[in-house]
């Protein structure tokens, strides 16, 4: 039986005894990630249980490798885990053409969730970019013969760009061509997985086409609900403050944590917009989920029409493009989760990454508006802090990276960067665009720098 919203919301934002926050927030992270790893990667128990649930956040490694194994039911398309003896399993259920959403603890799984039809255009046999049907690639060589096919082998040793790195696949695109690609034997040209903090990039393109439409302007302040109560300071947020990762939020802790909403089963409504302002809005920068969720519930209360904003990221910016094999996930109640939570491939991403270097028009179709790239390319008023060493961290736009010198890359660089090593990595002055996916864990992250010099000196575009 459905438990009620109030005790469901209580429940999801971690009102429980402090020591079984752990243990069920890492059975819903297993819950989560198999329901999306077999139903839309078509991942087997041993795919997943290598890739997707190790190498994990260090806290939550240790409980998650004493669950039991979770229980998968093809027929109703959930999997269950479970966690303790006396409370219900974590329960994750797919809810086509929307991904996986983890319930509230305590919901039957029977419990109503977002529905909507969307018409997925068919698989094109025609060439790439908008199909998958390619002219055999010619490598590329640098000056010393040294073909770019052997640093694609190094991104995949585990050493050359990081020991331990867990690289799952590498796409080059050189003037819209796509010139190299390389797998693993987990992944392949149609095997998703999750972008973590890339689909953040998306949720800043999303927000340009709402913008385009007039829906959305990024001077303005939000004008939520939620934040506009009399002598509320939040009030004062900005659209732009949220784009820039300035909105003065408090975090709750690390910024990019917001396990309750991506494990837990909260709302985003009920929990990333729950938190009191710390800094003036535009006055603190600070890398946040929170505000990238709240540009999706925005986005999502400026429409005023759930069936209208659930199809908005397919129709506005995936099928025109030909990302079909993009699935955004939302929260139970209908938010997507798109600070995080989207499923895709490699090739897919490659084609987001040609957008952005195309300024935003496709095949001479204009999708994002006029100036859209380059003000998420133009640095934030307010500049992460330097890295603890002192050296100078990367800088950050609008839900983008900002890579240059300092990196030892082309000035302009900029880049969609995610958890576990994800990255898009865009070229604009070499007309390159890279996209590298991995499952490497804390210990073992990758360079992206290191390897997008190498694929250049590679390409001769140094």
């Amino acid at each position: 039986m459905r438990i009620s919203w109030l005790i469901a919301g209580l429940i999801a934002c971690g009102v429980a005894a402090a020591d079984d926050a752990s243990p069920r927030l890492a059975a819903g992270y297993k819950a989560l990630f198999t329901c999306s790893a077999v139903f839309l990667a078509e991942r087997n128990a041993e795919q997943i249980a290598r890739n997707d649930l190790s190498g994990i956040y260090r806290d939550y490694q240790p409980v998650m490798d004493r669950l039991p194994d979770a229980a998968i039911d093809r027929e109703r398309k959930s999997v269950q885990v479970r966690w303790s003896e006396s409370a219900p399993p974590r329960i994750a259920r797919l809810h086509p053409p929307l991904g996986c959403t983890i319930l509230p603890e305590g919901t039957d799984e029977s419990v109503s969730l977002p529905s909507i039809s969307i018409s997925k255009p068919p698989e094109a046999d025609v060439d790439w970019p908008l199909g998958d049907r390619l002219a055999n690639p010619t490598l590329a060589a640098d000056a010393n013969g040294a073909p770019l096919s052997r640093v694609l082998a190094h991104a995949f040793d585990a050493e050359s760009f990081g020991p331990g790195s867990r690289t799952s696949a590498v796409v080059v695109l050189a003037d819209g061509r796509l010139i190299a690609e390389s797998y693993s034997a987990d992944s392949g040209v149609h095997v998703p997985q999750r972008t973590w903090s890339v689909a953040k990039t998306l949720m800043g393109a999303l927000v340009g086409i709402a913008a385009g439409e007039g829906l959305l302007d990024p001077a303005k302040t939000t004008e939520l609900p939620q934040w506009s109560a009399p002598g509320d300071p939040r009030g004062a947020i900005r659209i732009a403050d949220l784009l820039h990762m300035t909105s003065g939020l408090d975090t709750g802790g690390p910024g990019s944590r917001t396990d309750e909403v991506y494990f837990g089963g909260a709302r985003v409504e009920d929990a990333a917009l729950a938190h009191s302002l710390v800094a003036s809005p535009g006055t603190r920068w600070n890398y946040a989920n929170n505000d990238t969720l709240a540009l999706s519930y925005l986005l999502r209360a400026r429409l005023g029409d759930d069936a209208a904003y659930l199809r908005f990221p397919y129709e506005k910016l995936f099928h025109r493009i030909g990302m079909r094999h993009t699935t955004a996930e939302t929260d139970w109640g209908g938010t997507f989760i798109l600070s995080s939570q989207v499923w895709t491939t490699a090739r897919d991403l490659a084609r987001f990454g040609q957008l952005l270097l195309d300024d935003g028009t496709w095949k001479g179709e204009r999708i994002l508006p006029a100036g859209w790239v380059e003000f998420m390319r133009t640095p934030a008023p307010v500049q992460p802090p330097p890295r603890p060493d002192g050296s100078a961290s990367s800088g950050y736009g609008a839900q983008v990276w900002l890579l240059g010198a300092a990196q030892g890359l082309p000035d302009g660089t900029f880049a969609a960067m995610g958890n576990r090593g994800q990255f898009i990595v865009v070229v604009p002055s070499r007309r390159v665009v890279i996209v590298r996916r991995g499952h490497d864990p804390e210990t073992g992250p990758f360079s992206i720098e290191r390897f997008t010099s190498a694929v250049l000196e590679a390409l001769g575009k140094t």
